[in-house]
């Protein structure tokens, strides 16, 4: 029996950056907080990076939301977090597990996290990341460890055994959630809750789906049947 998704401990955070359709995301109960970056911000047309955060800091205001630093230097990454940080106690910033010389920001980390800025560590793919990051974080600031479990399933391996020995090693970390990042299909949100991640972003793409959770699968296989039907013929296709 596939559980319902209400039935579920992992939280559902939705990953974007619509303004619109992140308002709407926030009206339900089953979206308990938000990401976004600037891949996804340059996709949806962002131009002003402040005006587009404080538009949805207007909207969403008791729900986590995390917005990422795009400095590449230590020094530039500390300033922009504390911008960034300044907009909300609802705010996690979000720093990459290495800037683009493959640095680890480790000294960064902890300096923010004991000035109690709230941390998402983004783009961690390797277990060995989160043992050298976890012990960065001060046991008093809530933070979050983002592991891209969708891109370690592009290259050919399970992410699952990943996640789980993260989440082990993650509980001797009490402030510290495990995310599970960059999901491919809605079949991860019940990957990820066997892995026992605290929380898995999901783009709306994915969200559209969820009603489709424990749907009978013979309905749904006539359901495509007569969807290709349909679609043949309102094309008038002949042979």
């Amino acid at each position: 029996m596939v559980k319902k998704i209400d039935e579920l401990k992992i939280k559902i955070f939705a990953d974007g950056a619509d303004q619109k359709a992140m308002a709407e995301f926030n009206k339900s109960p089953l979206i308990k907080g938000f990401t976004t970056n600037p891949s996804l911000m340059k996709e949806s047309g962002v131009m002003n990076y402040t005006e587009f955060a404080k538009g949805i800091l207007n909207e969403i205001k008791e729900k986590p939301v995390s917005f990422e630093v795009f400095g590449d230097d230590f020094n530039e990454m500390e300033r922009q977090a504390k911008i960034i940080s300044s907009w909300g106690n609802n705010v996690y910033v979000k720093i990459p597990i290495s800037n683009t010389k493959g640095e680890s920001p480790f000294d960064l980390i902890k300096n923010l996290s004991a000035r109690g800025i709230k941390i998402n560590l983004t783009a961690i793919l390797d277990f060995d990341q989160v043992k050298h990051i976890a012990p960065a974080f001060h046991p008093g600031t809530p933070a979050i460890i983002s592991v891209f479990a969708g891109r370690i399933a592009d290259t050919g391996r399970n992410p699952v055994p990943i996640m789980k020995d993260a989440k082990e090693f993650l509980s001797n970390y009490k402030n510290l959630e495990l995310l599970w990042a960059s999901p491919r299909q809605v079949f991860d949100i019940f990957q990820a809750e066997e892995a026992n991640s605290d929380i898995i972003t999901v783009l709306p793409g994915f969200l559209n789906k969820l009603d489709k959770i424990g749907k009978d699968l013979k309905e749904y296989s006539l359901e495509t049947v007569k969807m290709f039907y349909e679609d043949a013929k309102n094309k008038g296709y002949q042979l």
